[in-house]
């Protein structure tokens, strides 16, 4: 019974995607001989929490009743009053929650304060299933990064646009369709400076919706090519677009640049290139906590280089275009030992009409070992 009750916290939680950050995705059911008396989710950034939210909507006293929620019920004042407290004072007879704050500082304070006034707690209730719906936060709670997740389509023999540089389209529209509900629910979209001079793309989250929202773009450009005529720099979006570059970065076009509204961050790297890493610490410090990184083969061989990447999504479609000189995914100099290879865990695989959809985590473990090695060569 536990579990029915949970999951419906899961979907209520979901339906705050792409508001709630850099807070978690929370969602909250209270339920009273053996009914459901109220729901509730955190909508988005500084309105009241899922638990707050379900006191508003309860239908009948919550006194007595139990209350389930899909992460440990907070304890300090932040934008809101602790939820912990509330709950006391509501008199809700127990609590049911999936896992505890991922937060260092905070962590258990919630279930501690709950059994001190006598309410019993239930925690771990699907915890794997509650830790995958808030893996962006716990990654940015917990290591002060975005959580970064490398989107690519690719044909059956792994080329991402023909020998003429066409990629329009390697996908289907289903599938394509699906990357703009990803846009929708990350904070940022990030490409690279080629894939600008290529495809000039806007970057925006098109979906049939009024609640609809456009990420954060972010375009790594080095030397500041970029120009700026580019359709990534939109006024009519107030997502706005952050160029990441270098010291390299031209005085004047820097404030042409600032003049049309673009956010300038340099991280200076070797050979003259962004430093994707501490790039990942900027966005931090402006609370951007997701990316989706929507680049080309140099891009995204310079992203998993660096360990910034913690999700592969790839979309595979039904087709073979060959040609030795067609880009794939990954380029960049490749790796030499088969065992240096970026594996995937917790692999799950989805269709898209006619395309395949392959996801997975990046095994930090595995990437650890291959850095480690290439420092002792």
């Amino acid at each position: 019974m536990h579990e029915r009750y949970m999951q419906r916290t899961f979907e209520l939680a979901k339906l705050g995607w792409g508001r709630t950050s850099p807070n978690p995705l929370v969602g909250a059911v209270i339920v009273k001989d053996g009914r459901i008396i109220a729901e509730g989710y955190h909508a988005k950034r500084g309105c009241a929490h899922a638990e707050a939210a379900a006191f508003e909507n309860a239908k009948e006293d919550v006194r007595g009743a139990t209350l389930y929620v899909n992460l440990e019920p907070c304890s300090h004042y932040g934008r809101t009053p602790p939820c912990a407290k509330a709950i006391i004072e509501k008199g809700i007879g127990k609590v049911v929650t999936a896992m505890t704050d991922p937060n260092p500082k905070v962590a258990g304070r919630g279930i501690e304060m709950l059994k001190e006034a006598g309410i019993p707690v239930v925690c771990g209730v699907l915890e794997k299933e509650a830790e995958k719906l808030n893996e962006i936060f716990i990654k940015y709670i917990t290591q002060k990064r975005p959580f970064v997740i490398m989107k690519t389509a690719m044909t059956l023999d792994g080329k991402i646009a023909s020998v003429s540089g066409d990629s329009k389209w390697i996908s289907g529209e289903a599938s394509r369709q699906y990357v703009h509900t990803l846009r929708n629910r990350v904070a940022a979209v990030m490409v690279g400076i080629n894939t600008v001079l290529a495809d000039n793309p806007s970057l925006t989250a098109r979906l049939d919706s009024e609640t609809t929202r456009d990420p954060v773009r972010i375009v790594v450009d080095s030397k500041g090519l970029i120009p700026l005529d580019s359709r990534v720099i939109n006024p009519e979006s107030s997502a706005g677009l952050i160029l990441a570059t270098t010291t390299a970065l031209d005085p004047e076009k820097e404030k042409r640049l600032v003049d049309r509204g673009v956010r300038i961050l340099k991280a200076d790297g070797s050979g003259g290139h962004v430093d994707l890493a501490k790039l990942m610490d900027e966005l931090c410090k402006l609370e951007i906590d997701s990316v989706l990184l929507e680049g080309g083969g140099g891009l995204n061989a310079a992203a998993l280089d660096s360990g910034i990447v913690d999700k592969v999504i790839i979309f595979i479609a039904p087709k073979i275009i060959g040609g030795k000189e067609a880009k794939t995914p990954v380029e960049g100099s490749g790796i030499e030992i088969m065992d240096h290879a970026v594996k995937l865990q917790d692999i799950s695989i989805g269709r898209f009409d006619e395309d395949i959809l392959v996801e997975g985590l990046v095994n930090c473990e595995t990437t650890a070992e291959k850095k480690e090695s290439e420092v002792r060569l």
